[in-house]
């Protein structure tokens, strides 16, 4: 086991929510990772999507009344490679919470006495968590995969079972590259031309050394792909096997009956404030 994980110990004790980034759909299998998840020791499981849906409000509002470039911040890589590489541009960082620090308020608010460990495909994650100090560990794909197989777990359970709450499906697709910017409602706030969805280190350099003056909005991730193209991501299948399965669980997930009190209702995150 990595280093960083010697001090957990499965099956856990105490109170703690599992929060999924919706690109866990790449390793595991829905509904059964949530089965895996509760016998691992959690007492909640949620999926970041309603979190995502809460930062898109935000988003919306702020591309309503900017004329000038605006750059997505939901991927730390692409924060920090601009602060880094092109700090002329910082100024442009639309400052709002990533959908992980947008969800960990809302379960901070929902679950207070619960610790928030985030599975996540990316290790940039691990150091926005740090900053933030609301989540208590963050342990990417590679080291859940090794957790299930060190712990032998294996589930039988026909079981129906959901996400315990804030379930939302269109924001499912934000794991793939222009996620956000399809699912921002951004129709009559910026053209489509004015919208640019770029993945890869290289690509976002080469955009911001010769930008286009009429794009409004960047909306990128430093993974080729996106968030399913991570460096955390086990499987080893080419990108566009990857980004089927993710439509495929937003089709699935639209079709499922959730039971209100699970869904991810906006009077949910009353008072919670998500600008950084």
């Amino acid at each position: 086991m990595k280093k960083e994980m010697n001090s957990l110990n499965f099956p856990l004790r105490g109170k703690y929510v599992a929060m999924l980034a919706p690109s866990f759909i790449v390793d595991f299998s829905y509904p059964e990772i949530i089965h895996i998840l509760k016998k691992l020791g959690f007492d909640k499981v949620v999926e970041l999507t309603f979190g995502a849906k809460m930062i898109n409000r935000d988003y919306h509002k702020i591309l309503s009344n900017s004329k000038e470039l605006k750059i997505a911040t939901v991927c730390p890589g692409v924060v920090e490679l601009i602060k880094n590489k092109a700090p002329q541009y910082s100024k442009n960082l639309i400052q709002v919470d990533s959908p992980m620090i947008a969800m960990a308020k809302i379960c901070k608010k929902v679950y207070p006495k619960h610790k928030i460990i985030f599975f996540s495909p990316c290790h940039y994650k691990k150091d926005e968590s740090k900053k933030s100090k609301m989540i208590f560990k963050v342990i990417d794909y590679k080291e859940l995969k090794e957790i299930i197989e060190k712990k032998k777990i294996k589930i039988d359970s026909k079981e129906k079972i959901h996400f315990d709450k804030f379930y939302n499906d269109y924001t499912k697709i934000y794991p793939v590259t222009g996620g956000l910017s399809k699912t921002a409602h951004l129709k009559g706030v910026v053209k489509k031309k004015e919208v640019e969805s770029i993945d890869g280190v290289s690509n976002i350099i080469k955009f911001l050394e010769k930008p286009n003056k009429r794009i409004k909005f960047l909306d990128c991730n430093f993974c080729i792909g996106g968030c399913i193209g991570g460096p955390c991501i086990n499987s080893k299948e080419k990108l566009r096997k990857k980004k089927r399965k993710v439509i495929k669980y937003l089709n699935q997930s639209k079709k499922e009956d959730i039971p209100e009190t699970r869904k991810g209702l906006i009077r949910k995150a009353e008072g919670i404030t998500f600008k950084k």
